[in-house]
């Protein structure tokens, strides 16, 4: 079968795209038929050995997948269109490749009607999103939340689930970005440029949840625009070392939680998919910007993003091609 794969460690570069043998499935999972794979950030950190899991070599890239059951297992009938987002790490073998082999538990099935190349755009950013929000940030309904790069595929993943859960949403972004934003549920968008002071106006009685997706962490801020038991999450900047003020953090009764999706429960990953397939039914949940490309374009991909080229627009990488898996589109 086709895959694309690393045999080391490494730049762009490394990445092969050849011939493997087939998976054969195991106890409690599903053979899959790959229509698609996204190209995540956390695929690069994977690739490249910043973030260390177990890796069986040659090595099959990618986290997220839509596709089709090859044969019926544990519960799943052949030909049923199913995502899974959690693949390529954990000593997993990952997503792009013409047919994988997932444990049932991490299997979901894509509800009627969703166009597959859209589903799997958004699968991770919103995953991240959810767990993010509601299992870490302990968000509550008639809280504030501050999203901080709310323009990106994360960022305004949070700003929707966030406001759709009831919570007042604050983001920085981009000027460019600010009326998107506004469309999804925030209720005020300041530029990432303005003084902090803006956002404490914006939120006299302090923030109850701060999310950035930047990976800059300016502690010193967050912890100063808190709430009393406010709390700052931190999900992305995997080298970032920024100085705490611990002082004003415990004074507030204050907390700064880390969060990583690859550490993601199966519990915690089902329950955040359960959400998911509620939003994609309804039409509610969609990339902003989408592109598709063949899997032969996966090292080529790789490079735009760790170069920055991608600007918050989502690469599919085709594996197969399903007569109306577009959706029309």
């Amino acid at each position: 079968m086709r895959a694309a794969y690393i045999e080391e460690l490494g730049p762009p570069e490394v990445i092969r795209l050849g011939d493997l043998p087939a998976p054969v499935p195991g106890a409690g999972e599903v053979l899959v038929d790959v229509l698609a794979t996204a190209v995540d950030p956390v695929d690069a950190l994977v690739r490249s050995g910043v973030f260390r899991t177990p890796l069986p070599f040659p090595f099959v890239l990618g986290r997220d997948l839509v596709g089709t059951v090859a044969e019926p297992a544990a519960g799943f009938a052949a030909g049923e269109a199913v995502w899974c987002n959690s693949l390529g790490h954990g000593g997993r073998q990952g997503a792009a490749a013409e047919r994988v082999a997932v444990a049932a538990d991490r299997l979901y099935r894509l509800p009627d009607g969703v166009p597959p190349l859209e589903a799997v755009a958004v699968l991770h950013p919103a995953a991240t999103a959810y767990l993010a929000l509601f299992n870490h940030g302990e968000l509550l309904p008639g809280e504030t939340v501050l999203v901080a790069g709310a323009g990106g595929n994360v960022g305004s993943a949070l700003v929707a689930l966030a406001a759709r859960a009831g919570a007042r949403v604050l983001a920085t972004a981009s000027p460019r970005d600010h009326a998107y934003v506004r469309a999804l549920g925030a209720a005020e968008v300041v530029d990432y440029r303005e003084p902090a002071a803006r956002l404490a106006e914006l939120a006299p009685d302090g923030i109850d949840l701060h999310v950035d997706t930047s990976g800059r962490h300016d502690l010193e801020t967050a912890v100063g625009l808190l709430a009393h038991r406010g709390r700052v999450l931190l999900l992305a900047g995997p080298g970032a070392r920024p100085v705490l003020p611990v002082g004003p953090l415990y004074m507030k009764d204050a907390s700064v939680r880390g969060f990583a999706i690859s550490r993601a429960t199966v519990a915690e990953l089902a329950e955040a998919a359960a959400a998911l397939n509620d939003m994609l039914a309804g039409g509610r949940l969609r990339p902003r910007a989408l592109e598709v490309l063949p899997l032969e374009a996966v090292a080529e991909v790789h490079r735009r993003m760790e170069a920055g080229e991608l600007r918050g627009r989502r690469v599919v990488l085709r594996v197969a091609g399903v007569p109306g898996a577009d959706g029309g589109r």
